[in-house]
């Protein structure tokens, strides 16, 4: 319970010559907060990779033994890295800029008079106000307060507020669920006690994301693959290819570098930075860009209903005096009017009360009990005209009304209207009473009228087309929210439930979420809990909301959105924010989400393709004792045209598809058949090449070549696979690829820098052939898996 301070003459604060002295000395709040890494995190994590490692020693090899076109992997690195870092740049330009406009200046109070300032200009001593939902930035010491409530429950875990006193100190990164005041900065910079955890949590982060996890997998199977292969691999060609050593060191270097799935990371990496930048554009804010993902893996969205369903604002429709009120409108109209004056930071319902009864003159307010989310009221000890005085509360009904009350029935008609109700009542307790409203009498309802968003139906009815649930989650009155569920037509709306009826334990309050669609008289707690319960049964939750209510739920959401015009805490503690306040940019960020999960599962299957058949080639070659197929400059050309080029593609491509789980092993049931077919089909036409150009001049290079048309081809069908449904766009795409190849064979200086030459009539046709029947091979196989293991 919240203790009543009586006003008191408030501090002037610091002054300008003050701050500056401490400015020169070096007091001032300078941890940087970022919102994005670091241009040099950046530069850092795109070069220096385990796979450019690899390649780049590969690179240094062939600089060595030559010629230049066989090291045109390591050119398509150094490409590839400076695409992922300047779209990363561009991503993190967005971010930052973003995150400007999102910030929120603390207010300070220098020479008497309350300055906006941002967290940095903070100085050692500076008095920085704080009303409800604000973020406290620096430690410091309570100077005033007002009913003042603090939540620390993100630094200590005490879901409790904690009711401050002048002296009693004030950590930074927790925030205000109730009433006013003021406190001194003691400590500011890296000496504040969450200074370290504020920056970690508003700077760049990785949170989970199945994506980046199956990828991290799939490299860590890849790596374990690829070191006995290339061992093999080498000894091999060495001792095959004795009287060769450099041709042996090419042709091993050619079997290494296609396992190595290069730019799947890099093309994951580039796909999330242009959903950042998309969605930026569109005024949204990902604190984490995982959150993309996550938010499209949601299947259920918990929403609270003001703000987010309905606009901030409200009005008030109605004022009616109850009967045995002993009171007239003029008075109550007055009443309301001292009411709204002694908040200083008035909720949206107290601020649609002061906007129509804006004259509270002849009374004053002498102690306050700020609204809280957890008591449903407020209210405040009045002093009227002709020395009248009374203590007054402004809330929910059914809080303080008793159970039976006449007047509920009259109430409970209004919100099944979608209408908001409060009710003002006189109470002959102490506002500091535990038990203050028990025996209030009532005096007055006042209806208010919410604002319904114009895209709300919209957004709330796409939600529905995609299998998500939607749950409503309110403090207000279970009817009044229904009610308003209902007229954005939600499912499941005619049957509210009221929060104080939900079972504590939590399969049983799971129980009643699953089927249940709308609740009200929710607490900042329960809303904690709901999440939890709801998760406890498999659900990925994302939770929206813009009050200090719905903090703790945000942070312990899968996903957690918060509107721009929301609270500071809220904003600190979601990883999206709607900075337009505009719920319907949700759908935008799902299907963000929705391509980037799409498209990284089609191409991580090309990447993975290539590097099964690049092991079991390499497997084969061993075993047979031949000299490797290839050489660099072919799977060069091979990689760019069936993957690196048409992935990039695909990659940035829409997508609509729904989000699906098992990211690892939807990839691996394709690519490993995939693989396996397009390896066996290779070596086929290069043992049947090497039978057929046995004993003639220039054989290997004749051999090369058809094993290459059979790998093109059969490449080339894999993509055509991955690239369905087909567009006018995707089709082109297949066929520039296709048409880039033939140009290679046809042309004369480009056959002789990538060493391919096609002898004869009937081994080129052949290869064909085989390509031909291992492409109907392909066609039965990704058909039987999808029977076998659908997604």
């Amino acid at each position: 319970m919240s203790d009543p301070v009586h006003t008191r003459t408030p501090a002037p604060g610091l002054t300008a010559r003050e701050v500056a002295e401490r400015v020169a000395r070096g007091e001032v709040n300078d941890v940087p907060v970022r919102s994005s890494r670091s241009t040099a995190d950046i530069v850092r994590a795109n070069v220096f990779t385990r796979f450019n490692a690899i390649i780049g020693v590969l690179f240094l090899i062939i600089l060595v033994v030559g010629p230049i076109q066989d090291g045109l992997f390591g050119f398509v690195i150094v490409a590839n890295t400076a695409i992922g870092i300047f779209q990363e740049l561009r991503a993190k330009k967005t971010l930052d800029s973003l995150a400007l406009i999102g910030e929120v200046r603390p207010t300070v109070r220098r020479d008497g008079a309350p300055v906006a300032v941002h967290t940095g200009q903070i100085v050692l001593g500076d008095l920085i106000e704080l009303g409800p939902g604000d973020k406290c930035v620096v430690d410091g010491e309570v100077a005033e307060a007002d009913g003042l409530e603090i939540d620390e429950s993100l630094l200590t875990g005490e879901a409790d507020p904690v009711l401050k006193r002048p002296g009693d100190p004030v950590m930074s990164g927790s925030f205000v669920v109730a009433g006013n005041g003021a406190f001194t900065a003691t400590k500011v910079g890296r000496q504040a006690y969450a200074a370290q955890l504020a920056e970690e949590a508003s700077r760049f982060t990785l949170v989970h994301s199945e994506l980046r996890t199956g990828i991290s997998q799939i490299l860590k199977f890849v790596t374990w693959m690829m070191v006995p292969a290339a061992l093999g691999l080498i000894i091999s060609q060495l001792v095959v290819q004795g009287h060769d050593w450099r041709e042996a060191v090419r042709r091993m270097v050619a079997g290494i570098v296609p396992m190595v799935p290069e730019g799947l990371v890099l093309l994951t990496s580039v796909a999330f930075a242009i959903g950042v930048i998309r969605l930026g554009r569109q005024q949204c804010l990902v604190q984490e860009l995982p959150a993309i993902e996550g938010l499209a893996r949601v299947d259920t969205v918990c929403l609270d209903k003001t703000g987010t369903l309905t606009e901030g604002g409200m009005d008030v429709s109605e004022l009616r005096v109850l009967p045995g009120a002993r009171a007239d409108e003029t008075y109550v109209r007055q009443v309301l009017g001292a009411l709204g004056e002694s908040d200083p930071r008035p909720n949206a319902s107290l601020q649609a009360i002061i906007d129509a009864y804006p004259d509270g003159s002849g009374w004053r307010c002498t102690a306050a009990l700020p609204f809280s989310s957890a008591r449903k009221y407020s209210g405040a000890a009045l002093d009227g005209p002709g020395a009248e005085s009374g203590n007054w509360l402004l809330g929910a009904p059914d809080v303080l009304l008793p159970e039976g009350d006449t007047a509920l029935t009259e109430i409970e008609q209004l919100n099944a209207q979608g209408l908001r109700v409060l009710l003002l009542a006189r109470t002959a307790r102490e506002l500091d009473d535990p038990q203050v409203a028990q025996g209030a009498h009532p005096t007055a309802l006042v209806v208010l009228e919410q604002r319904l968003r114009s895209d709300a139906a919209d957004t709330l009815r796409y939600f529905a087309e995609q299998n998500v649930a939607a749950k409503v989650i309110s403090g207000d009155n279970a009817v009044s929210v229904g009610a308003v569920a209902a007229k954005l037509a939600l499912p499941g709306a005619d049957a509210p439930v009221d929060a104080r009826r939900l079972p504590a334990e939590r399969e049983a309050m799971a129980e009643v979420l699953d089927r249940g669609a709308v609740f009200g008289r929710v607490t900042p707690q329960q809303k904690r809990d709901m999440v939890g319960a709801l998760q406890s049964r498999g659900h990925t939750v994302a939770m929206t909301g813009d009050g200090v209510n719905d903090v703790l739920a945000l942070k312990d959401a899968d996903i957690g959105v918060s509107m721009g015009s929301g609270s500071e805490a809220t904003r600190a503690v979601a990883q999206i924010v709607l900075l337009n306040n505009s719920f319907a940019t949700l759908p935008s960020v799902v299907a963000e989400g929705r391509r980037v999960i799409g498209n990284i599962t089609r191409v991580a299957t090309l990447f993975l393709t290539k590097t099964v058949y690049s092991v079991l080639l390499a497997i084969l070659v061993v075993c047979t004792r031949v000299p490797y197929p290839f050489l660099p400059r072919h799977l060069t050309l091979l990689s760019t045209l069936t993957i690196g080029v048409p992935a990039f593609f695909l990659a940035l491509a829409p997508n609509k598809e729904r989000a699906k789980p098992h990211f690892v092993r939807r990839v691996m049931r394709y690519a490993i058949p995939s693989g396996l077919i397009a390896g066996t089909a290779t070596f086929v036409a290069y043992v049947l090449a090497r039978a057929h150009y046995a004993g003639q001049d220039g054989a290997l290079a004749a051999e090369t070549s058809a094993a290459t048309l059979t790998l093109f081809l059969v490449s080339l069908w894999v993509l055509a696979i991955i690239a369905r449904p087909y567009t006018w766009w995707r089709v082109a795409l297949v066929l520039a690829m296709g048409a880039g190849f033939l140009i290679v064979l046809l042309t004369p200086w480009l056959q002789r820098f990538f060493a391919l030459r096609l002898v004869g009539d009937t081994m080129p046709w052949a290869a064909v052939g085989i390509a031909v029947a291992a492409a109907g091979v392909l066609e039965l196989a990704w058909r039987w898996v999808g029977r076998r293991w659908p997604a």
